[in-house]
């Protein structure tokens, strides 16, 4: 038997999209099921609940709706909200005040840029009302500067500094017992053989003459030169994962196979791997890239949804990514253009 084809807008005529229309933004809204009678009141037809329980039925046939409960109303299937994205969204605009607060957030003036990352995350998370995330850049210059400056309590931060300026950060644990002036020591070893070259070119080379003891340093000297060298590691190509507002995904729980859903999307977050592959799936598309439910690997147990847009540098190429990752309800018409009009503003900071 051959599989059966995905309903498109096509096989909707007037009247059909526009109670579709009308159950989807009442979902993204409340996210509660609506029925014959409120839609008949909502509508700019005049056309009686029965004629719309028969449109609905033809919905539901089509997969395009499903009733949660018996007797109650519909709300639209995950088919549903991708056919609605894909031909009868409206996309909105932002207010002069988001675009003020995006463009404030994505300055770096006295910042890291991965501080000012973090901000973009929190502030992501602030205008959805859901979680937002954003994947760093992984800078690819040569350096220019690199030092240790000495915090207290055991604890040391690594200055990194690139040619183009852009500053990093990095706190790291010292070895009990390191005698004074090993930081000093450790930064003028480091600034001797990294300025002017990328760090993955000249770690590999620094280790060998580490492990061959063809220095002078201390080894206590030496743990804290192989912390500084490790600042980036672990980093692949898509850079550094930032998440902020995870427990806004919370406030739509209200059963506790929703908490289990929760606990299963915060492991998947936790575990990062996923997520990154969706990254890569950004960069490979063509501007903001929008996952609903369980089409994407990240939300194989369905019920949440990610817009997701790439980043570039002045060179035009891809090098991070920002989104918002929330509930399948997600108002789609408000966040797409927020995460679009972000990613330019975060390519606009970084040249």
């Amino acid at each position: 038997m051959p599989l059966a084809k995905s309903p498109s807008i096509v096989d909707l005529n007037d009247r059909s999209r526009e109670i579709f229309r009308v159950i989807v933004d009442t979902y993204v809204t409340t996210g509660d099921p609506i029925g014959s009678r409120t839609i008949a009141r909502r509508l700019d037809q005049n056309l009686s609940p029965a004629t719309i329980r028969n449109v609905m039925a033809d919905l539901q046939d089509l997969g395009l709706l499903s009733a949660p409960h018996i007797s109650a109303g519909r709300v639209p299937t995950e088919i549903g909200l991708r056919l609605f994205v894909n031909g009868l969204l409206e996309i909105g605009s932002l207010t002069e005040d988001e675009r003020r607060e995006i463009e404030s957030r994505c300055a770096t003036a006295g910042r890291s840029i991965e501080e000012a990352m973090e901000q973009v995350s929190e502030m992501l998370s602030g205008l959805s009302h859901h979680a937002g995330m954003v994947v760093a850049p992984h800078s690819e210059k040569a350096l220019t500067h690199i030092e240790f400056v000495h915090l207290g309590g055991g604890r040391a931060l690594v200055i990194l500094v690139d040619e183009s300026g852009i500053v990093e950060n990095r706190v790291i644990d010292l070895p009990p017992g390191l005698p004074p002036g090993a930081l000093v020591q450790a930064s003028n070893y480091l600034q001797a053989r990294l300025v002017g070259r990328h760090l993955t070119e000249a770690r590999r080379e620094i280790e060998a003459e580490l492990e061959a003891h063809r220095t002078l340093l201390d080894q206590l000297t030496q743990k804290v030169v192989e912390a500084g060298l490790a600042v980036r590691a672990g980093e692949g190509r898509s850079g550094t994962l930032i998440i902020r507002g995870q427990a806004r995904l919370l406030d739509d729980v209200t059963a506790v196979s929703d908490l289990e859903r929760i606990r299963e999307l915060f492991d998947a977050l936790e575990a990062k791997e996923s997520l990154i592959r969706l990254v890569d799936a950004a960069e490979r598309g063509q501007g903001t890239q929008i996952f609903i439910g369980a089409e994407s690997e990240l939300f194989r147990h369905s019920g949440w949804s990610m817009i997701i847009a790439p980043y570039k540098n002045t060179r035009e190429q891809i090098i991070g990514a920002i989104g918002v990752i929330g509930p399948t309800r997600l108002n789609y018409a408000r966040i797409i253009p927020m995460v679009d009009y972000t990613a330019k503003a975060i390519g606009r900071m970084l040249g």
